[in-house]
């Protein structure tokens, strides 16, 4: 990875035009060939980026970026303050937090809990794009992407909605439904998630284990 500072101005000519003015920015560049421009705010969000396959033409005082769109990000340097190369080495990926870890095991092992005649078809099912948490079949034989979260939030139903789309495209799964479950959902995710046909549970994880609460009850 290539980390550059720079006072510079960048302008994007594609499909529409966009202009950044000159100013101080984090201009990155990964291994995959993509470029992205950061300021210091907006958190991970960049100013404008062009996404691989694309190119790079670095002469003085202008970076090209080119897709084979023709789409073309042109960045002007006035100055460079920083310029370093860093290699990060193979990434392990995400690795879950115990509980949402333990919650994805313990619904394998209840998977009634989704609904009456369930079966499980396996954990972690592999896809191009990353393991489903749980692939189960429902009470009519039909197939069923489960993706568990610890709290449910938006990014967590777009990714099960990418799962959803793989997997469709294989005959012998589709059609495939989705299921998101979660300790807690967020009001948000949930509109989106219904809004998709995907089936929103929440998680009892005292029940899953097994263990009633100490507090007292009425009922």
């Amino acid at each position: 990875m290539r980390l550059v500072i720079a006072r510079c101005q960048v302008d994007y000519v594609g499909r529409l035009t966009a202009h950044l003015p000159m100013a101080q920015r984090l201009l990155l560049v990964k291994a995959d060939g993509s470029v992205s421009v950061h300021s210091d705010d907006r958190a991970y969000k960049p100013l404008n980026w062009m996404s691989p396959p694309c190119w790079l033409i670095e002469d003085p005082d202008v970076w090209t970026v080119q897709n084979k769109a023709g789409e073309k990000l042109v960045i002007t340097v006035d100055e460079v303050l920083h310029d370093s190369k860093h290699e990060l080495g193979v990434e392990p990926g995400l690795v879950k937090d115990g509980v949402e870890a333990h919650l994805q095991e313990l619904l394998a092992e209840h998977v009634t809990t989704l609904g009456e005649g369930w079966s499980l078809v396996r954990r972690e099912f592999p896809t191009a794009i990353g393991p489903v948490d749980l692939m189960c079949r429902d009470d009519g034989g039909k197939s069923v992407a489960v993706e568990i979260k610890r709290r449910g939030e938006i990014d967590g139903v777009e990714q099960l909605t990418r799962y959803l789309e793989l997997l469709n495209r294989d005959p012998l799964l589709a059609p495939v439904t989705g299921v998101f479950a979660a300790q807690q959902i967020k009001p948000q995710a949930r509109t989106l998630a219904e809004d998709r046909g995907i089936r929103c549970v929440v998680l009892d994880y005292d029940k899953l284990r097994g263990i009633e609460p100490d507090e007292y009850r009425l009922f």
